[in-house]
This record gives structure tokens, C-alpha cells and sequence, in this order.
């Protein structure tokens, strides 16, 4: 007993908990629950939009590793108190997000690929949730005592979450700031997917690189200096930034001129199907859809077989009997 107490199998400690000596920051703790929370609505928005929802543990087994690796790929490249050879020192310290999502988004668009799975179709239901995510982790930088910007001299505004004292002084919480909007930001585009349902797919994605570029660009030049990734002179954060602006503005402007070459109309379309969520996807060929009241379309599909009954024609009345709720040849221009 004494020696449990003495060495006790779980505590804490500034920055984290350990179990079996092992520590574990707190850090990685918020980043790990926001990775499990947004895949979970991103599952739930998949059923919404007409998807198979098991979907999203499949990207999730390939993308959050990718992630992971590219936001520390990313911060050795462009962090001058790094370079490349810290990328194989453990315990890693110092993450970029920017790195993460492209390592993330191309690892699920590499996996959509193989799975002809239509990409824009499961982007708009993960991306959006990211911004989530980023939300969540970012209370990890309040534990490190990181991300904040200058010195408040006023002691009026020195208060949390106004400010965050690190070392005996008040900074600016940029990392409360950014965890806000960025919340914000999630519901309004997981409101805008949930509800959304006509051509093009893609429009939520790109909004993600809209929203979260914007906000990144303004608020880096504010940040302190020691937490802005300059390897090479170049502020490499800020540069990213305005380019995920640009990239999104730039792909929701080629998708609504695609949209309307292909459709004649910029939204929806002006004599086929106006619907860009018609085809039920599923990674699984053999995978039926059942009728939902999440799924937008799900009151196209047949109930779903009770335990132990065999698959066969339903009594329900239903507006289709096949997995493109009864569309005319509208899989086939899909965007």
C-alpha cells in the first residue's frame, strides 16, 4: 500500500496526466478527442447527405495518421528551431496545423480514389468538421502556456479568457480567440451541409479553406513572434494562409462555372436533376440504404430488414426501389 501511494498509477502533473508512469500532455489529449468528436459528426453528416456512414472509419485509419505526420513534416520544414532532422526526435514538439491538413485531405483523397468514392461528396461531410477539431486542440496550447500574443499592459484587460498570463505576464489568448471563430465558423458550415443538398458538391469544403484562411491571415501577423513558423525569412504560416483563401475562393468559383456549363444553372440544375447528393455512395458495392430520417433522402428507401430476415422487397410504399432514389441516369452527372 505504501508503495502504491508512493508511486501511484495515475496522477498529473502542469502540462498533463500519466498512467503507469507514462505521461500523457493534456495537449494531446484535446487533440485526440477533437480528431474522435469530428469523426463522429462527420459520420453523422454522411448519413444526413445520403452516405454510408462507416465510411468515415476507413478515412479516418488512413487520413489521421497522414495528418499527423504532415503538420510535423510541415513544422520541421518551416520552423527554424527545428529543420528536418528533428522530424525523427521523440517526443515531438511543435505541430502545424496547415501540414495536417494537407497531409489529411490528400491521404482522403488518395483513399476516395481507390474506393471510387465521389471525393467532394465525403469532404463536405469532414472537412467542415475539422474547424471543430481545431477548436477543441487549440485549448491544448492553453496548458503548453503557447500561441498568445503581445504583452497586455493594461490591468483592466488582464482576465481570462481576455488574456492568458504566461510566465508572470498577460498575453493576448489568440489561441481562445481562434477557438471561438473557428467554432463558429463549424456551425455555420455543418448548418449549411446538413441542410444543403443541391449541385455542385464541394461548395462546404472549399468554404473550410475560405474561413479558415481568413482567419489565420488576420490573426498570425499578431501573434508572438516565437510561435510563427519563418524558416527561411518567409513567414511560411501567413503565405499558407491567404493561399487557402485564394484556393478556396478560386475552387468554389470553378465548381459553380463547371455547374453551370454542365447544368445551366450555377446552383441545382435547370432541367435534370437539381440534387448533387442523388446516388447513395458507400465504399461497400453491396451496401443497401434503409430509410432514415436523417438521411435528406431517406424517405425514398425501404425500411430496414429486422434481425434475422432476409433482404427482400419491402411493404412500405416508397418512391424508388434502387439505391439512386429513382433518379434517370442523374448518377452519371453527379458532380
Amino acid at each position: 500500500m505504501d508503495l502504491l501511494l508512493a508511486n501511484p498509477m495515475f496522477g498529473a502533473y502542469d502540462k498533463g496526466i500519466y498512467v503507469f508512469t507514462l505521461p500523457i500532455q493534456y495537449y494531446a489529449l484535446f487533440i485526440v478527442s477533437g480528431m474522435i468528436i469530428a469523426s463522429l459528426l462527420s459520420a453523422l453528416l454522411m448519413k444526413r447527405r445520403n452516405m454510408d456512414p462507416n465510411f468515415i472509419f476507413t478515412l479516418f485509419v488512413f487520413c489521421i495518421p497522414t495528418a499527423i505526420i504532415g503538420a510535423r513534416l510541415f513544422s520541421c520544414l518551416t520552423d527554424p528551431n527545428l529543420g528536418i532532422g528533428a522530424l525523427f526526435k521523440f517526443p515531438w514538439e511543435g505541430l502545424s496545423i496547415t501540414g495536417g491538413i494537407i497531409g489529411g485531405v490528400t491521404a482522403g483523397l488518395l483513399v476516395c480514389l481507390a474506393y471510387k468514392v465521389n471525393f467532394f461528396r465525403a469532404a463536405d461531410c469532414v472537412v467542415v468538421t475539422i474547424l471543430l477539431a481545431q477548436a477543441i486542440g487549440r485549448w491544448g496550447n492553453y496548458f503548453n502556456g503557447e500561441v498568445y500574443g503581445g504583452v497586455i499592459t493594461d490591468p483592466a484587460w488582464q482576465w481570462f479568457p481576455f488574456g492568458v498570463e504566461v510566465n508572470g505576464e498577460w498575453h493576448y489568448a489568440f489561441f481562445f480567440y481562434e477557438g471561438v471563430i473557428n467554432t463558429i465558423g463549424f456551425l455555420l458550415l455543418y448548418g449549411f451541409a446538413w441542410n444543403f443538398k443541391s449541385k455542385p458538391n464541394g461548395i462546404p469544403t472549399f468554404s473550410y479553406f475560405v474561413w479558415y484562411g481568413t482567419v489565420r491571415s488576420i490573426m498570425e501577423p499578431f501573434r508572438d513572434p516565437q510561435f510563427i513558423l519563418n524558416g527561411g525569412g518567409i513567414w511560411w504560416s501567413e503565405v499558407f494562409a491567404v493561399g487557402m483563401v485564394v484556393f478556396g475562393l478560386a475552387g468554389i468559383g470553378v465548381l459553380l462555372f463547371l455547374n453551370y456549363r454542365k447544368e445551366g444553372k450555377l446552383i441545382g440544375s435547370k432541367e435534370g436533376d437539381p440534387c448533387g447528393i442523388t446516388k447513395y455512395l458507400s465504399p461497400d458495392k453491396d451496401a443497401k440504404p434503409y430509410y432514415s430520417k436523417i438521411n435528406l433522402l431517406g424517405e425514398a428507401y425501404p425500411p430496414k430488414p429486422e434481425k434475422g430476415a432476409a433482404d427482400g422487397p419491402s411493404d412500405k410504399p416508397s418512391s424508388s426501389g434502387n439505391q439512386d432514389t429513382g433518379a434517370k441516369n442523374e448518377d452519371k452527372k453527379e458532380n
